[in-house]
């Protein structure tokens, strides 16, 4: 039975668009991704590595930042079923890769989505890769927990900070080693908060800025378990002077809605991505049981083997409903903004469920799930890792329990 017989108001339209994200994430992103995997973080991105020809072939697809579509024809509802739909073909194939493609043009999309125009002419202009400037080193989850009394505790001091000076913003200090394409992106949307305030972190500003300012550098692209096609690295801050045409936001009332703005689209935008590395998890492992024999047949013939195949099954159809559904939910709600405590249920569930049904995939490839032969393994890192990617779980889950 076709993957989208359950949904409503999919058009031909809609699955053509699946069918070709479909190839690309088999012929481009799987087998790209896989070399990549074995390369030095550094060497992931050199010139001549197989990244930009990939990013290159994606930018062909005419996708916007995102993985968004030109589809002025579908209504909204539509239109967050086909973004979901493109999400998890795509990274089905490999979900770091997919990131890194995703950045392209970001930073235009977010403008407009802020009906900043003027920006995302600016930025679209570029044709480069964007970020997201979030995290901090030394206080953690403190920084993008907006929900939580460190938030807004004076004692906490920012590790990127910002002040007024005249018409301009300087900012002076860095972001972690987790920023996404941290050492390789053009631009990126930039959050300081000021130092010294009353109200801790939760007073701030945010930019879309260029990234080539005088003062800003780059630190060594990071070495991590999963998702290693993904750049990650940090970004240094030296006095730089930002005008004030890039900001967005500032002070303690819009800056933490800005911040909710962002975890709340974040979330239901990554467990869209890993509802595609659960289903390439499970179509492994069903495969795999398929031709395995042992006991003189394939092991999908033992009872033992087909329940585990249905469970993770049962769990893929689950995460892709709910994941959908808030999607569309989202897109259809006032202001296009879900309750944020809906929208944490998204990420942390689709990817806690990703994990789990990547892990039995491995466990049912026994020792050849332990080898670079089969893509299980790497499945399984790139699940693992975002548990923690985009706000770890357990304090999304803190944050979206302050919602209630």
């Amino acid at each position: 039975m076709d993957d989208l017989d359950n949904d409503v108001g999919v058009t031909d339209e809609m699955r053509t668009i699946r069918d070709t994200c479909r190839r690309f994430a088999t012929e481009v992103l799987r087998p790209a991704g896989a070399r990549l995997d074995r390369l030095s973080a550094e060497q992931a991105i050199a010139p001549g590595s197989e990244l930009w020809d990939v990013l290159a072939r994606y930018k062909a697809l005419g996708f916007g930042g995102g993985a968004s579509i030109a589809a002025p024809d579908l209504s909204p509802a539509q239109h967050a079923l086909l973004h979901c739909i493109v999400l998890e073909e795509l990274t089905a194939g490999d979900v770091g890769l997919f990131v890194t493609c995703a950045l392209h043009q970001m930073m235009p999309t977010f403008a407009a989505s802020f009906g900043r125009q003027d920006l995302a002419e600016f930025f679209a202009a570029r044709d480069e890769l964007g970020c997201l400037a979030v995290t901090e080193p030394s206080h953690g989850s403190d920084h993008v927990a907006f929900t939580e009394p460190a938030y807004r505790d004076p004692r906490i001091k920012p590790t990127l900070k910002v002040r007024r000076d005249g018409d301009d913003y300087v900012l002076d200090g860095q972001k972690s080693a987790w920023v996404s394409c941290g050492t390789i992106a053009g631009s990126g949307a930039v959050f300081a908060s000021f130092q010294d305030s009353p109200v801790g972190l939760a007073d701030g500003a945010a930019f879309m800025m260029p990234l080539d300012l005088p003062g800003i550098s780059r630190g060594k692209p990071l070495e991590k378990l999963g998702q290693r096609a993904l750049n990650q690295g940090e970004i240094f801050f030296d006095n730089v002077r930002v005008p004030r045409r890039f900001l967005i936001a500032e002070g303690p009332q819009a800056y933490p809605m800005i911040w909710e703005a962002l975890f709340t689209g974040a979330n239901v935008h990554m467990g869209a991505q890993l509802v595609g590395v659960a289903r390439a998890a499970y179509e492994c492992a069903r495969d795999y049981a398929r031709q395995w024999v042992q006991g003189g047949r394939p092991i999908i013939e033992h009872q033992a083997v087909k329940l585990r195949l249905f469970g993770m099954f049962q769990k893929v159809e689950v995460m892709r409903s709910h994941v959908r559904r808030m999607s569309i939910a989202a897109a259809t709600a006032p202001g296009g903004m879900l309750p944020y405590a809906k929208a944490a249920t998204v990420k942390v569930y689709a990817t806690q469920t990703a994990f789990e049904v990547a892990s039995e995939a491995l466990q049912m490839l026994g020792g050849n799930g332990l080898t670079y032969e089969y893509p299980v393994e790497k499945l399984f890192r790139d699940a693992r890792t975002s548990m923690i990617e985009d706000g770890e779980n357990y304090v999304l889950s803190l944050m979206a329990a302050a919602r209630l």
